[in-house]
């Protein structure tokens, strides 16, 4: 059973404090502020007291608004000051939907596949593959806004990224992705979506197996997913033990005046 406050410290001082960046992006660090700029740009770390919390959001807002880019500051559930939320409402920042931090301990558990008649889940390898991906994607969330082709394209190769497709008889069904940041204990699940015409038949946990089987053949301790409320049940109906939660806090650009 996973020991939820030493694997959270693990979890904040790898992934947190010393996050690897995607393709695209760097990571910078202000004062007790760590951030990830580029491509997409995230506050990922902050180490606030109540008294300073104040000036350091307004200075983190300035600085992306001069950039002119969208923002997200991830707020978990345990960061401090306990009104880091309410300072971040006041400067102008909007929440997005509430998730949990849920992990699952890869070396002393295994996850079983259902058996789904028809269900074969491949690796994504090729063009061919890569726009069935697409095609899972945007049944499961809508149209791709994202740039999905452009993002997940040159990364077909990337050893530190899997993105997998589960198709039924053919057909793309469901699709996510494992990420796999070298010299890490943490293996990260995203993007798992399955078409609403799959649902219900045990596509999203055999997705997950697959991604995990993986992370467990490459040495990760343990597997971790930011879950909404649908995933939430079905990630701790097959071990996933939450550990905090989190919220997206969402700045966008000022918009130019009118002509």
């Amino acid at each position: 059973m996973i020991d939820r406050g030493s694997v959270l410290a693990l979890y904040d001082a790898e992934m947190r404090r010393d996050p690897i960046p995607e393709p695209g992006t760097q990571v910078e660090r202000v004062g007790t502020i760590v951030r990830v700029v580029g491509t997409d740009n995230y506050v990922l770390f902050s180490d606030l007291t109540e008294a300073g919390a104040r000036a350091v959001v307004t200075s983190q807002a300035n600085f992306f608004r001069d950039a002119g880019v969208k923002v997200e500051w991830k707020v978990f559930g345990h960061d401090l000051p306990k009104n880091l939320t309410d300072i971040l409402g006041e400067e102008g920042f909007v929440p997005d939907e509430p998730e949990t931090l849920v992990a699952f301990d890869l070396r002393n558990e295994s996850l079983g596949t259902p058996s789904i008649s028809g269900l074969e889940i491949r690796q994504v390898v090729d063009a061919t593959q890569l726009r069935d991906a697409l095609r899972a994607s945007e049944a499961a969330f809508g149209p791709d806004t994202h740039g999905f082709l452009d993002r997940y394209r040159d990364r077909l190769t990337d050893p530190t990224m899997a993105l997998f497709v589960a198709y039924v008889d053919g057909s793309p069904a469901a699709t996510g992705r494992l990420e796999m940041p070298p010299g890490k204990s943490f293996a990260g699940l995203w993007g798992g979506g399955t078409s609403p015409r799959f649902r219900h038949r045990g596509i999203y946990r055999s997705l997950v197996a697959a991604r995990a089987a993986l992370a467990r053949r490459r040495a990760y301790s343990f597997l971790t997913v930011d879950a909404g409320t649908m995933s939430l049940p079905i990630l701790e109906g097959l071990g996933f033990v939450p550990l905090t939660t989190t919220r997206g806090w969402v700045l966008r650009p000022p918009q130019p005046p009118l002509p």
